[in-house]
């Protein structure tokens, strides 16, 4: 049985390096790149068709989550995802990865067992927190509304 000063170098040895000079900025510029992406969907959407503000943000949401999930069912999101971090996770298109990637990988399942139920392993907590988050939170401006 280890010690506790033991356990401490055996994990200081073991554990690998962080590479957060490197990783950091290539997270920072491939989040920054989806984003103007985006942001370049949004003017060529309010530019080009007879639509509002509103609907051109909807519409770039739309493109940018369809871009997502397709770049993940061709393979080339995980590759953007190994070189960028969390730059790939943070905007919306992660979004999109994070429910498509389980849907693939069951898909030998069957499109019940497989496809569907899994579709949300990782993207459903996430929605539930933030539904749950909204719901509070609007309650919480609703009474502090009433004072």
């Amino acid at each position: 049985m280890l010690d506790k000063q033991s356990y401490i170098e055996l994990v200081k040895k073991t554990t690998p390096k962080s590479k957060e000079l490197k990783t950091l900025p290539m997270a920072f510029g491939v989040g920054g790149l989806i984003c103007c992406i985006g942001e370049a969907l949004n003017l060529i959407y309010r530019t080009f068709l007879p639509i509002g503000e509103v609907t051109a943000a909807q519409l770039t949401s739309i493109t940018m989550v369809f871009l997502g999930a397709f770049l993940t069912g061709v393979g080339v999101y995980d590759k953007i995802g190994r070189y960028a971090g969390a730059g790939s996770i943070i905007p919306i298109t992660g979004f999109a990865n994070s429910v498509v990637s389980p849907a693939m990988e069951f898909n030998r399942e069957g499109v019940v067992l497989g496809v569907m139920s899994k579709m949300f392993v990782i993207a459903g907590p996430v929605i539930v927190s933030g539904v749950v988050a909204a719901i509070a939170v609007g309650v919480i401006y609703w009474i502090v509304g009433l004072f």
